[in-house]
């Protein structure tokens, strides 16, 4: 006896899938898709055209306008090329004064932002339990959501003659340094120590634990290890913090205005020649010194390997 096997029913026939058209979007999807070249250099062309047109191009018309001069009759720009106000800004008494003064704030509110930020950057990276790292990070940043106006008057009225430090201090015979130099070191001091925080912070993250570990294991005591280990690694990104309080102090005018009493910074000198005096080509000559030694500052660290950690 023979037995039929079941003979299975013919499968339906698909569809034929239409080809899509030859647009100009495919096209440039499909080249974009094999060239990540190209498709990088069409991403990155906006931002940097409007950085190229908002700071380069600034910067050059600021160069340029160094050169011209103000007629004194009709308080109008004239477009004649000349130094004086290159020779004036160099040689001036006043400017050389301002231009000093300018330096040695922002050198020393550096400074004291440098040796703040070290062991609260150590203990947000090193010593704090992760939960408490986070709370740590938020609590630096937080200062950056307020108001720097709001943060400036602020100090303003801890430092002025009745305010909550003078008194705090007077029991024990101290007083508030006022209004002047000192407020205002203390004020940008206040102001910038985050910028120098977060840097440091990530940079002592990437120390591996086993080194310091290690370092215990053979003996090293505390700050020998943090001298010879910790510091020579962690040192580009405390440069790159320092990048930040040092430009941002070297231009600034405002806080100086709220709390520097009769004390001029070079922002002020710009400002003032822009507004009331109305001498914009002066303003730039004067705006170009903060812009040079920025430059040299940038120039002399960029081996250290800071401006990969900004």
């Amino acid at each position: 006896m023979t037995t039929n096997a079941p003979t299975s029913a013919p499968t339906p026939a698909r569809p034929a899938v239409p080809r899509p058209r030859e647009t100009a979007a495919r096209k440039a999807s499909v080249f974009l898709s094999t060239h990540p070249r190209a498709r990088l250099a069409l991403l990155l062309s906006a931002p940097l055209f409007w950085l190229g047109i908002v700071y380069i191009v600034a910067l050059v018309l600021l160069l340029v306008t160094a050169f011209w001069t103000v007629d004194s009759f009709t308080g109008e720009i004239s477009q004649e090329w000349t130094l004086d106000n290159i020779i004036t800004v160099l040689t001036g008494s006043l400017y050389q004064t301002v231009t000093l003064r300018t330096l040695g704030v922002a050198l020393l509110v550096t400074l004291i932002d440098v040796v703040l930020a070290l062991p609260i950057a150590f203990f947000m990276a090193k010593v704090a339990s992760p939960r408490m790292q986070r709370i740590l990070v938020i609590a630096v940043l937080t200062p950056l959501w307020a108001s720097y106006l709001v943060k400036a008057y602020a100090w303003r009225s801890v430092l002025s003659q009745d305010g909550i430090l003078e008194w705090l201090v007077t029991p024990f015979g101290g007083q508030t340094p006022g209004y002047g130099l000192p407020a205002t070191i203390i004020t940008l001091a206040y102001l910038w120590l985050p910028y120098v925080v977060l840097p440091i912070y990530a940079g002592l993250e990437r120390v591996p634990d086993s080194l310091l570990e290690a370092s215990g294991d053979l003996g090293g005591k505390t700050w020998p290890t943090l001298r010879l280990i910790v510091f020579p690694l962690v040192l580009p990104a405390i440069i790159a913090g320092t990048i930040f309080s040092f430009s941002l102090s070297l231009g600034d005018y405002i806080t100086v205005n709220i709390v520097g009493g009769a004390s001029q910074m070079l922002g002020n000198l710009v400002y003032t020649n822009v507004g009331a005096a109305n001498n914009l080509p002066l303003a730039s000559a004067i705006a170009l010194i903060p812009i040079v030694i920025i430059f040299g500052y940038l120039f002399l660290v960029r081996r250290t390997g800071a401006l990969d950690n900004l």
